[in-house]
């Protein structure tokens, strides 16, 4: 569980904060009818990227939501390029964090909206993705959460595939711009552990899934939520430490002893055999 409304208690003599919520301005309710979806996106040291991905959440037809960016206290120039979009961002905050899941906590526990989605620093939504978006959520009501199609450099990642959970975390298309989330569900699941520094995402879908056994579905494939840039957080993290880092989340899930030292064997030569 978590609470919503994350309280700003900061001792970071650097804290700055800024958006609607400080401005006190009233929110659009053209779309009052419709969900309200709460965009998070974290960022650290971002300047080269951040806009682009700002842009493509701003320029979305589908208009009821807010979008509330995370700063962990860069010293480039992102809090310029935030402050930019100050009149039009839900709420940022720029203070030291202890990396980003932390991030993503405070901005789920911000979250206003009916459904909370995540978009890191260097992605970006296509055009038109939250009204697909829409589309699923009309249709489905009923489904705690949503994975959208993703485009990464290598290929279109789509699908949701859920019994590949107990050895495999390729049962889903992307993490960021792909997966939407009910507010009300994601209280039931509760916050990223910070005890995991790569991977706490992976350890947040184990939960969602096998633990709290909420139900979701995926878009076709042709029905794309965004785009998955090359050089992210995980693709930087070695690989025996993202590895034993997954191992440890399941074994902390308590999945099957004998079923996680067949993944590790697994893993191990398919990782080796292409050196």
């Amino acid at each position: 569980m978590f609470k919503s409304l994350y309280r700003i208690n900061s001792n970071d003599q650097n804290f700055l904060h800024g958006g609607k919520r400080v401005l006190n301005k009233e929110e659009n309710i053209k779309e009052i009818k419709k969900p309200k979806l709460s965009v998070i996106t974290v960022v650290l040291n971002g300047e080269n990227y951040l806009e682009e991905t700002i842009k493509s959440v701003l320029s979305q037809q589908y208009k009821n939501f807010e979008y509330i960016i995370i700063d962990g206290g860069s010293t480039d120039g992102t809090l310029e390029i935030i402050k930019r979009y100050n009149n039009e961002l839900e709420y940022w905050v720029s203070e030291k964090d202890k990396g980003i899941y932390d991030a993503f906590n405070k901005g789920m526990m911000l979250a206003k909206g009916d459904y909370i989605g995540i978009a890191n620093s260097d992605d970006v939504y296509v055009d038109g993705a939250f009204e697909i978006l829409y589309k699923y959520i009309n249709k489905f009501p009923e489904k705690d959460f949503i994975f959208g199609s993703v485009k990464k450099h290598w290929g279109l990642l789509h699908g949701y595939k859920p019994w590949k959970i107990h050895f495999s975390w390729g049962f889903y298309s992307s993490h960021s711009t792909g997966f939407f989330i009910k507010k009300k569900s994601a209280k039931k699941v509760g916050l990223y552990n910070l005890k995991y520094k790569h991977s706490a995402d992976y350890d947040y879908f184990y939960r969602m899934i096998v633990k709290c056994k909420l139900k979701g579905i995926a878009t076709k494939k042709n029905e794309q939520f965004g785009i998955f840039r090359r050089g992210g957080h995980s693709s930087r993290v070695d690989f025996k430490e993202h590895f034993f880092e997954e191992l440890t989340i399941r074994l902390d899930n308590k999945q099957n002893k004998f079923l996680v030292f067949l993944i590790i064997l697994y893993k191990f030569f398919k990782h080796f055999k292409k050196l």
